[in-house]
């Protein structure tokens, strides 16, 4: 079910539903996207209950983490659209992640003496913590948003949270100190996800596939990774899963390549994975985020089209 305190309904008859609550960086980012800015965004509790909504149609998409460049995937979201759910990505978007001290008006950081926050966030911000507010408990929250929340509506002044700076203009909080992460350059990803409808190919997309190996012996791995390197398509991210069933030892591949559904280079691997491996599933083909470097897999398509016209002309010559 959605959380209670989506605001005001927008104009548009989209509705997009995002891993709330309110100020939270999944609405940060969401908000950052041009084509959301006149649908109407309704937080929900956990991943799945977005996925669920998008699922059955009570929102049209929906808008969740996928990959932190600290804490690598995350896998709860990677696992319901792999195994859970029947939906496509269509989108992605790349922030990167500053995590803030918020208290209330007027408070010192001085003074704090709790800081709430999720176990990722204190983490990610360990050696700060460590060395500015030694003396301070850290007490879970269940999310960066609830904890901003929880101070914002609590009786005492020496509480902080660890959270984003969207969080303070939601929940009237100051910034006591920005930016305290431990390791410079934390980004998270972020997709959107829909029923269906694949984006038309932009030059510089990205698709997601699952893999499911025929049988677990030595070299299957490589026969998988070499349909993509004889094509010479990139792969930016590989890693296995286990696939729920089956027990121990059982394992799929969950793979994002550079280049679209539409691309002969990239549609020809689909299909050879699918002719010779257990299974594929596919994720969606969608729009990359940062910048193109698109030409190794260009001049591959063109030697592609080159070799496909002269096996052509040759076959052509078979007498009737």
């Amino acid at each position: 079910m959605p959380m209670t305190d989506a605001g005001p309904a927008a104009t548009s008859a989209q509705r997009i539903g995002f891993f709330g609550p309110l100020g939270t960086f999944t609405q940060q980012a969401l908000l950052g996207i041009d084509t959301a800015q006149d649908a109407e965004h309704i937080p929900y509790r956990t991943v799945p209950d977005v996925l669920d909504a998008v699922e059955s149609g009570e929102v049209d998409s929906g808008f969740v983490p996928i990959e932190n460049s600290i804490e690598g995937m995350v896998n709860f979201t990677q696992d319901a659209l792999a195994f859970d759910h029947d939906l496509l990505i269509t989108a992605e978007v790349v922030i990167d992640i500053e995590h803030c001290l918020l208290v209330k008006p007027g408070c010192s950081l001085d003074d704090v003496a709790e800081i709430l926050s999720i176990p990722v966030a204190t983490a990610q911000c360990h050696r700060y913590l460590r060395e500015r507010l030694p003396d301070a408990d850290v007490v879970a929250a269940n999310s960066t948003a609830d904890a901003a929340r929880r101070v914002s509506e609590s009786d005492r002044d020496d509480v902080a949270a660890l959270a984003p700076r969207i969080a303070a203009e939601v929940y009237g909080l100051e910034v006591a100190e920005s930016d305290i992460a431990d390791h410079a350059g934390n980004q998270t990803r972020f997709v959107m996800v829909a029923r269906a409808g694949v984006p038309a190919p932009t030059g510089h997309d990205r698709t997601a596939l699952v893999v499911y190996q025929r049988a677990d012996e030595p070299g299957s791995l490589i026969a998988i990774l070499q349909e993509f390197a004889a094509r010479r398509i990139n792969l930016s991210n590989l890693f296995s899963r286990p696939t729920k069933n089956g027990g121990l030892g059982h394992y799929c591949f969950i793979m994002y390549a550079d280049g679209h559904v539409d691309d002969e280079l990239l549609a020809d691997t689909m299909r050879s994975l699918h002719a010779k491996q257990g299974g594929v599933k596919f994720l969606g083909s969608y729009p990359a985020a940062g910048e193109s470097a698109e030409t190794a897999r260009e001049h591959a398509g063109g030697r592609w089209r080159e070799a496909d016209d002269w096996l052509a002309d040759i076959r052509a010559s078979i007498a009737t």
